[in-house]
Parts: structure tokens; sequence; C-alpha cells
């Protein structure tokens, strides 16, 4: 007898071994025609895993955020499958799910178009009536290696070197198979609403020194309404984008000599310095005191910060005098240095410095994304010093700073401590 017991603590006995439809299936029809997978015993898994020993389960149905997360990632799959149909020398690299929807990574003859985007869809609308299982079978490193190499798939078989592993997981819908832990719903035909949004360069590994691949973005829902509304709202976002207004109202723009960099107009200046006015008056209020550290420091330092081993990908470097140096990408080990460079009294705690500092990133051009995603920005800091009886009082100030700025401009925020 096999027992498995469910989320609000009731067992339910089996007799037999069954799929985790079959046994949604058994609690109620709706809920077996809205499971997408499972989770056994801490484990995802698909549909079709057959339960045969006893457990904990929990169903995940197709309006769950775990649900939407497999149809997204099922989606993914389809969306290869159709790309490798209408453009057969195309090579497949990895899909994940991203925030609202999922992109998949490919290595083509020539870029896709807008026009390639819509057959893409159209082809991905064939698979979803012809209704595919989505089928799950494990090799061996070597094995699925050997498979992938005779298919050409060369990106699969870096991805399971890497892995390091002895077996790996393989999902079939139809005539395509793809590497992947899963989990997937039943069949294509469960994809009821999606649509593909936008194509875009990206190195393979997020690494410029690796090919440039093309990403093709997409969007999927557990329901046609539900992917009505997010279009229509993206269309309203799209209407409000910053970009355009920016364009519109001359108040900046972004040139190709500088990408990432933007150039800001009189009136964008205008606007920039009326914001660091406000920032101003509010801090002198709270008694920060405002300093200005140098845009350039040497390694020496950013390797104490701890920057340089974690975050040197994205630093802007030169070489001065035989010595490097970097642009800063954050203000902090400026504003450390600005307080260590005096004698300091408990009298004299709390010590607030705030900054409205320029700091560069480099971020990879596929991420760049208006003023939204740049590689220079002013950074506003604040770092405070005190003793250990002040730290609470000051981060309550902090906090209702925050609420203050936030506030006046209508936006929703979320704080974290650490």
């Amino acid at each position: 007898m096999i027992e498995m017991i469910l989320p609000d603590g009731s067992k339910r006995q089996l007799e037999n071994p069954m799929t985790v439809v079959e046994f949604a299936k058994s609690i109620g029809s709706s809920l077996g025609k809205a499971t997408v997978g499972a989770v056994i015993d801490g484990v995802q898994v698909d549909p079709s895993y057959v339960i045969d020993k006893s457990g904990e389960i929990e169903i995940i149905t197709n309006t769950s955020e775990k649900g939407i997360e497999i149809i997204r990632h099922s989606a993914a799959h389809i969306m290869a499958q159709a790309v490798q149909r209408l453009f057969p020398n195309t090579k497949v690299t990895i899909g994940p799910v991203v925030e609202n929807g999922f992109f998949y990574d490919f290595d083509p003859e020539r870029p896709f178009t807008e026009e390639d985007l819509a057959k893409i869809e159209e082809e991905m609308k064939k698979i979803v009536k012809e209704n595919y299982p989505f089928e799950r079978s494990e090799m061996s490193a070597e094995e699925a290696k050997k498979f992938f190499a005779e298919k050409g798939e060369t990106y699969k078989v870096e991805i399971i070197d890497d892995l390091g592993v002895d077996k790996v997981s393989i999902y079939k819908q139809g005539e395509f198979v793809d590497l992947c832990r899963g989990t997937h719903v039943p069949s294509t035909g469960y994809l009821k609403a999606f649509k593909l949004m936008s194509t875009a360069g990206a190195y393979w590994r997020g690494d410029s020194k690796n090919k440039m691949l093309q990403r093709i973005y997409g969007v999927a829902f557990a329901s046609k309404k539900e992917l009505d509304e997010y279009l229509t709202m993206m269309e309203e976002a799209e209407r409000r984008d910053h970009r355009k207004l920016g364009k519109q109202l001359n108040l900046f723009f972004l040139d190709e000599h500088g990408p990432g960099f933007p150039f800001f107009m009189p009136k964008g200046v205008e606007l920039f310095n009326k914001l660091q006015e406000i920032w101003r008056v509010e801090h002198k209020k709270r008694g920060y005191q405002e300093i200005k550290t140098p845009i350039m420091l040497d390694r020496e330092l950013w390797e104490i910060s701890g920057h340089w081993f974690n975050y040197r990908e994205n630093m802007y470097t030169s070489v001065i005098d035989e010595k490097t140096y970097a642009i800063k990408p954050m203000n902090c080990p400026g504003s450390i240095i600005s307080y260590k460079n005096n004698l300091h009294s408990y009298k004299d705690l709390p010590l607030k410095y705030g900054e409205m500092g320029l700091v560069h990133r480099h971020e990879f051009s596929g991420a760049l994304h208006g003023l939204m995603r740049v590689r220079a920005f002013t950074q506003d800091d604040a770092h405070v010093f005190c003793t250990k009886e002040q730290i609470e009082e000051q981060i309550i100030e902090i906090i209702d700073l925050y609420d203050k700025f936030y506030t006046l401009f209508g936006f929703e925020y979320h704080i974290e401590l650490s």
C-alpha cells in the first residue's frame, strides 16, 4: 500500500503505482486537468512521473507560480522545436524561464528578423495542435554527448561536459530532443496562450569573448485572458516608455559612439538638477554632509574592498604610470577613505556622509535599456558611521528617508536589511 501525504496533512492510499496526473484525477477531475507537475518529497517531477512509494506530495497546477514557470519552460522547448523546423541548421543552446516569460538562445545561419518571429510563432501553434507528449528519459553523460554531437549540437556537448555528472535527463516532443532537467507540461497541447516578443543578440554564456548568439524572448500564460491583459499592459507601458519620452521631450538621448552612456540635453539637466536639489534639502534636514570622491582609484583599494575579486569583469580599468587603476563601480570605498582621513571622537557620531557619485559598470550590450540599464549613472549613496547603540535609530531614519523619496514619486518599494 502506498500512502501519500498532502500539504494540508490529509493522507491518500494508493493500491497500485500511478502517475502524478492519475493521482490528481483521483482527487478531482478539474484538478487532474490543471496539473502540470508535482513536488514529491521536495523534488519537482513531471505529470507523467510514476508514484510507486509513500511520501509527501504537493500538486502543481497551471495557475500556481511553479505551474506558470513549467508552462513557460515548456514554451521555450516548443519555440526551439519550431525554430529548428523552419531553420534546420540552427543550433540550440539554453532556454530558461525569466520574469513574465522565457527566452532561448540560438546559433542560426543568419540573424532572425521580425518576419521570422511571426513564422516561428505560427509554427509553434502547429506544434501545439499536434499535441506531442513531453517524454523524459535518462542517458549516461557519454551517450548524451555522442547523441548531441551526431546532431551537430556542439553547445549541448559543452554543457554536459561542464555539468560533470554521470547521467543527464533528456526531453522529447515529436522530432525535437533537448537536454533538460525539466519539469514540463504533459504535452504541447497544454500551451494555450503565448506570444513571441522580440529578438536580441546575446553572447554565449554572457561572455563577450564567445560567439554572439540570437536570443528570442516570448511570454506565456495559463489562459488567453491573462495573455491579453499582459499585452495590453505592455502597450500602455510602451506608450509611456521613458526612451520615447526622453527623445520627444528632448531630455536625453543615447548615441552609437557611447552605448550605455547617456547624453543629457538642457531640459534633462534641469530636471536632473532639480532632483539633486530635493536630495540635498532632505539630506541636510537629517544631518548629512555631502562629499565628493575620485572617479578613479588604484587597484589595491579595490582588492581591499573585495570588488577586484568579485566584480572585476564589470569594472573599467586603465594603467597610469605603470600602475592599474579602476573607474569606480560603487562609491563605498571612497566614503570609507574619506572617513579615515581624520581622527574621530565618539562625540562626532553619528557621522553621516552623502554623495552623488558618478559610477561606471560594464554591462553587456544585450542588457542595456534606456536609462534603466546603463554603463554610467549617478548613484546617491549614504554612509553612516555610528556606535552600536545608535544603529537602530539610524536604520529607522534611513527607512523613513527611503519612504520620503519613493512616496514622493509614487513608487512602490521593498526594503531588505542584511
